[in-house]
């Protein structure tokens, strides 16, 4: 039996962050770490007794996951992991791209300005390359390309990427395809550098860097055939 974390026992901390999100939380974490492979079912009321909470949050945090793509539901049998491939992030990572395309071009002004959003994410993407830590190389990884959206300022396009569920996705092409950070790690810094000159072509570098994430999951598909 995988121990779930316990749910926060301090009422503002569960005000900030909503009990669906903190289960849906959990739920990743359990695909992750492969508490849940793909095809396995996930009963919504052993989840419910196990972190001692009514179904009704378990079940919306589900649906945000179908949402996600990252389960599907089968009548009469609930919920189960989806089979995730490489043409998964073959349909999610175009659009991905896309949209930070449109995003580094109307934060262009902004981010020449002043990089230093940017600029701290890649020295701590450095450290956690250095130090092997894959979890922050995705939390730090994301959080750069976050921190490109958010700098657009425009929250139709924040909205739209954020529901793509990109630190789910990213997360799950690194331990699931075996897709490698470190290499990017050099990309963005070069992409940070290109802000800072108001190089005119930051948004295509940008939107080229995210497609090199499917090819080289591509890759690593092909290789292992």
């Amino acid at each position: 039996m995988v121990d779930l974390p316990q749910l926060p026992e301090d009422p503002s901390k569960l005000a900030r962050e909503p009990l669906r999100e903190q289960i849906r939380q959990v739920l990743v974490e359990g695909l992750l770490s492969g508490r849940w492979q793909p095809g396995e079912r996930i009963v919504e009321r052993r989840i419910a007794t196990e972190l001692k909470v009514s179904q009704a949050p378990v079940r919306e945090a589900l649906r945000e996951l179908e949402t996600l793509r990252l389960i599907e539901t089968v009548p009469n049998k609930g919920a189960r992991v989806r089979a995730f491939g490489v043409q998964d992030m073959a349909e999610i990572y175009p659009v991905r791209a896309g949209l930070e395309l449109v995003a580094a071009q109307l934060a262009a002004p902004r981010l020449a300005e002043d990089p230093s959003v940017l600029e701290r994410e890649v020295e701590a993407l450095q450290r956690a390359t250095a130090e092997g830590n894959v979890t922050e190389q995705i939390r730090h990884s994301v959080e750069f390309h976050r921190e490109v959206v958010r700098a657009a300022d425009n929250s139709v396009l924040l909205h739209t990427w954020e529901s793509l569920g990109v630190e789910v996705w990213t997360a799950l092409s690194v331990r699931w395809l075996n897709m490698e950070l470190h290499a990017k790690a050099a990309d963005h810094a070069q992409i940070t550098r290109a802000f800072r000159e108001g190089d005119p072509a930051v948004g295509q570098m940008l939107s080229d860097h995210v497609m090199n994430y499917v090819e080289a999951a591509l890759r690593t598909h092909e290789g292992s055939r």
